[in-house]
């Protein structure tokens, strides 16, 4: 797996620059201080009955505007009498005739899901859903406010381990001989001080921690809506349950068959696509850095930010914090206002202070993009539970043949961005190995699984989207036709009506709205 510099993720809150999801504006004084939920009673092996029987305590939290609990998970499946792990839950309460829960989980892999439903409910979930379902959001094994991987204790070794610019020319043997020092490093960190943990926070251990969930809150089936990498968490739920799936969505979809060279090139090209979709927005402008029009203009444009890109690794800019920008800082600056077209505006401002020699403003999208706060301490873990989820996902020949092989192939595939997704050999460095198999997943028997894909998403191509829906035995595509990562809650009404006549009413489209 491939790792640019920052992971290419849904970046969900970018404050720094102003790119804020809309804060949920519930406030509810008439939460109770304490519930309780009851379990499911299922038949399951004696082993596991204390993690399915046990009962939810929940407090009112975040001001009053939700209720949080922890539940308890074996931290091996395989072996659950052997130690357990925390998993933090936070919901809203249905507002109209509640329809059972509805979990939520926001991407990454790494992404906190209770924070995205105390910060974001509203761009979570819309008025309709919030008034069916309890909207629980849940950080997964090794996230966040869950038992969680740690890494670096100082922040300054993350700061170096993100944006410290090798000495030697990308590529080159001793630049890869760096790299994989730096990321042997950090893998013996992360075991270090995560311990035994770290071997367990792959996807399918998540799934299984899905269906304990769905259990303890009361809740024969499962209802849940997954963005981006929540996509792949669905679906290896649904591989493993399929007689306990309820009313699923998954939204800007990651294919659970692609290798992690597919992931990387697919990717590359999506975030090229959509830089050029920007670009061309940005010359009918007046206020656009590039020079020209049509696609003649797009071409140069292109071309002149690789030569930014280039130029940055021979000469970094330094910022007024004595941080130097070099091409993948740059990049994770480039990507992060790319996942909405809401926010191209800020490519605008960011090509204009680098051109001029100012790194600041690049450093705040970057920041935001990795989850820096301005004092220089992280918000949450999501870059080592990216790494760490992804490692365990993944199987790849981390040669370096292959790794050069690859490259070629990348600056083929996407010139401007397929350089900076090259090379990379964090998860060769990893203290375990890859534990899943990447095929296909058609979760036979399972209820209509509702796949949303948009046409040019930059994140999880729209091509993953119409792929799983064929994948799945029962899944039906809502394409809609637009920019961005994800679309529902975030395009039009058509997309919105589908989801929500869905898990609301059950209504399975009869074919492709087309969005």
């Amino acid at each position: 797996m491939t790792f640019p510099g920052r992971p290419v993720r849904l970046a969900l809150v970018a404050a720094a620059i102003a790119i804020v999801l809309p804060l949920s504006g519930c406030v509810s004084a008439f939460l109770p201080q304490q519930a309780t939920s009851t379990p499911v009673k299922e038949k399951v092996a004696a082993e596991l009955e204390p993690f399915y029987t046990q009962v939810l305590k929940w407090s009112s939290c975040e001001k009053g505007a939700f209720q949080c609990a922890t539940a308890t998970a074996p931290m091996d499946w395989k072996n659950p009498a052997s130690d357990s792990i925390k998993l933090a839950l936070i919901r809203h309460q249905a507002s109209g005739t509640r329809l059972g829960s509805l979990l939520i989980n926001p991407g990454g892999p790494g992404a906190s899901g209770y924070s995205f439903v105390a910060d974001s409910l509203d761009y979570a979930v819309d008025a309709k859903l919030k008034a069916s379902y309890d909207i629980v959001g849940f950080d997964p094994r090794g996230v966040n406010k869950s038992s969680a991987v740690k890494c670096y204790q100082n922040p300054k070794d993350m700061d170096a381990f993100l944006y410290d610019i090798s000495p030697y020319p990308v590529g080159s043997d001793a630049w890869i001989a760096d790299q994989n020092a730096q990321s042997k490093k950090f893998g013996e960190a992360c075991l270090k001080y995560t311990g035994p943990l770290l071997g367990f926070v792959d996807t399918v251990s998540a799934a299984r921690d899905l269906d304990l969930l769905r259990a303890i809150l009361g809740d024969e089936k499962l209802n849940y809506l997954g963005y981006s990498y929540g996509t792949l968490l669905g679906s290896t739920y649904a591989e493993l349950y399929p007689e306990k799936t309820g009313r699923m969505v998954f939204d800007g979809v990651i294919d659970p068959a692609t290798t992690d060279f597919d992931v990387t090139s697919m990717q590359a090209q999506g975030f090229e696509s959509a830089l050029r979709a920007y670009i061309a927005d940005c010359l009918t402008g007046s206020d656009c850095p590039f020079t020209g029009s049509g696609s003649t203009g797009v071409a140069a444009a292109m071309k002149q930010i690789r030569a930014l890109l280039e130029s940055l690794d021979m000469s970094p800019l330094r910022a007024k914090d004595g941080r130097q920008l070099g091409s993948a800082t740059l990049f994770s600056a480039i990507i992060l206002p790319l996942y909405s077209r809401s926010n191209w505006q800020y490519l605008s401002q960011l090509f204009t202070d680098v051109m001029s020699g100012n790194a600041d403003y690049a450093f705040q999208l970057a920041d935001s993009y990795n989850d820096r706060k301005a004092n220089g301490t992280y918000t949450d873990n999501q870059t080592e539970a990216f790494i760490a989820i992804n490692c365990l996902d993944y199987r790849s020949d981390h040669s370096v043949a292959t790794q050069r092989a690859n490259a070629k192939k990348l600056a083929a595939l996407a010139p401007v961005f397929g350089p900076q997704m090259s090379y990379g050999d964090t998860c060769g460095q990893w203290p375990f190995a890859s534990t899943r198999d990447r095929v296909p997943i058609a979760a036979k028997g399972s209820a209509p699984i509702l796949v949303v894909g948009t046409t040019n998403d930059p994140a999880t191509p729209y091509a993953w989207a119409e792929d799983v829906a064929k994948q799945l035995q029962n899944g039906h595509l809502v394409t809609y036709k637009g920019e961005g990562h994800t679309a529902y809650n975030k395009s039009n009404s058509c997309v919105n009506d589908a989801v929500d006549d869905f898990l609301v009413d059950g209504t399975v489209p009869a074919s492709d709205p087309h969005c």
